[in-house]
């Protein structure tokens, strides 16, 4: 009851203390029809902990906040009620809101009809894209789990499933919190209009739009419900056939994720790059440290191709290229899949490359780091000493085992992740057309743009988001 007041401490009708409720209030009604808590109307509760003026709404608040506070409290009998139902002091819950079919308007042009049904019908989305379902189920199982005597006999196994269970009860509680929010919203403003009060109505809507408004955005980062979206990654990039041709098209698909790194506020750092003799990349490696820089990231892992006007060629002929992007989680220490033992490794060092200054050139100070069980590679060359290359190429080679122990793990289970080994030349995700006319074109979702220019500075969130809802409604076809 004090948080749900809290919420609304800028209503004037009420002047909030601070209070804390009675532990466990139980609800019962007299004769009198009267809400009573420990056998006091809720008005005289209040009035006995501090809440004062709230004779205004003496019948009205009483009966809305009795019926508010009971779908969060236990009942007189001790049975826990089902929080996953919310309800309004009528009995109005999300799900009859998006069956009533009420009008969805502009944001201002709206009732409060039309904002509670654009919420509500957001609700139900962001459940839909984090299945809802599978997610209860699996929020049940961790408990089970956590519950077990023995699960810190294992402290990195117990750490991970407390971890999960967190994120998932996080989850949950986010959407049961929309919830509930608006269904108080909406018995805010029948009670104003009850008591024919305007200020009080007027506050309400602002509230119910506003809600409106971070709902929306809440619908985002429901796409990105997977285990490794919030971390941080690498983003590589190889020039394919095509000699300078393609070597020019990967420097500017990696300066694309660059601008766009940067737009959203991720912090870039150049790993690797390897120049091309007369222009370009040969490949490069940059990281971006930002809350869910790999799911977002991760829908540009693929073969990006490129049509246009040779700037090289001086017959002026059109050529295509490609370029190869792949995209790999930084797990951390702790979510590390894969151990790395220091007697597999092979530590070369040599001179960096590029222009450099008169230090970066004269002394062995670039690192490469060969996974000898595997063969798979590291190499940073661009910070300024060779401990600071060698911790980078580590950071990299564990993100690239983890990645190729998760495509294992997936492959066992029948499933598909995506991970280096996916690239291949006959793997297109998006077409880049200069010439003979201007158009981007992802060919997993056909979604197109005519503004190239644009895309090629970094504004690449419309083909990010399609993709990622595109592959959430599959994944849900085939659930």
């Amino acid at each position: 009851m004090r948080s749900f007041l809290l919420k609304r401490s800028s209503l004037r009708p009420l002047l909030i203390s601070q209070n804390p409720k009675p532990p466990n209030p139980v609800f019962h009604t007299s004769q009198s029809n009267s809400t009573y808590i420990y056998g006091s109307t809720i008005r005289d509760w209040m009035s006995s902990n501090g809440y004062s003026q709230i004779n205004k709404y003496s019948n009205g608040y009483d009966r809305f906040v009795a019926n508010s506070i009971s779908t969060r409290c236990f009942s007189s009998q001790g049975a826990a009620v089902d929080e996953q139902q919310p309800k309004s002091s009528d009995g109005l819950t999300v799900d009859r809101i998006v069956s009533s079919g009420w009008a969805i308007l502009e944001e201002g042009e709206g009732d409060w009809k039309s904002h509670a049904a654009a919420i509500a019908q957001s609700i139900q989305l962001i459940k839909r894209r984090l299945q809802w379902r599978k997610l209860m189920v699996r929020l049940e199982m961790l408990s089970v789990e956590l519950n077990k005597p023995n699960i810190w006999d294992d402290p990195v196994h117990a750490g991970n499933i407390s971890r999960e269970h967190g994120s998932l009860l996080g989850k949950m509680k986010g959407v049961n919190g929309f919830e509930r929010e608006l269904l108080e919203h909406i018995d805010m403003l029948k009670l104003a209009k009850e008591e024919n009060d305007a200020e009080l109505e007027l506050e309400s809507m602002k509230a119910l739009l506003n809600m409106r408004r971070s709902v929306k955005e809440k619908e985002l980062e429901a796409l990105l419900a997977g285990e490794q979206d919030p971390c941080s990654c690498f983003i590589e990039v190889q020039a394919g056939a095509g000699g300078t041709e393609s070597m020019d098209w990967a420097s500017m698909i990696m300066n694309m994720y660059k601008m766009w790194a940067n737009n959203r506020g991720y912090k870039v750092t150049v790993v690797d790059e390897m120049a091309g003799e007369i222009a370009g990349i040969k490949r490069a490696t940059i990281k971006v440290d930002g809350e869910y820089a790999f799911g977002y990231a991760k829908a540009e892992v693929g073969v990006h191709r490129l049509v246009r006007i040779s700037p090289f060629d001086s017959g002026k002929r059109r050529h295509t290229s490609f370029a190869a992007v792949a995209v790999i989680p930084i797990l951390g220490g702790s979510s590390s899949h894969f151990q790395i033992n220091e007697s597999d490794l092979r530590i070369e060092r040599f001179r960096a490359g590029g222009a450099g200054g008169q230090h970066v050139n004269t002394t062995e100070s670039a690192v490469r780091i060969i996974h000898i069980p595997t063969g798979v590679t590291a190499t940073c060359q661009n910070e300024r000493s060779q401990h600071q290359n060698k911790a980078m190429a580590m950071a990299v080679l564990q993100s690239r085992l983890d990645q190729l122990e998760m495509a294992r793990q997936a492959q066992l289970n029948a499933q598909h992740t995506q991970s280096l080994t996916d690239i291949s030349w006959g793997n297109q995700i998006r077409t880049y057309v200069l010439h003979p006319y201007r158009m981007v074109k992802d060919l997993r979702t056909n979604y197109e743009v005519s503004d190239p220019d644009s895309v090629l500075e970094g504004d690449i969130d419309g083909f990010i988001l399609s993709f990622l809802s595109a592959s959430l409604d599959k994944d849900e076809d085939n659930s």
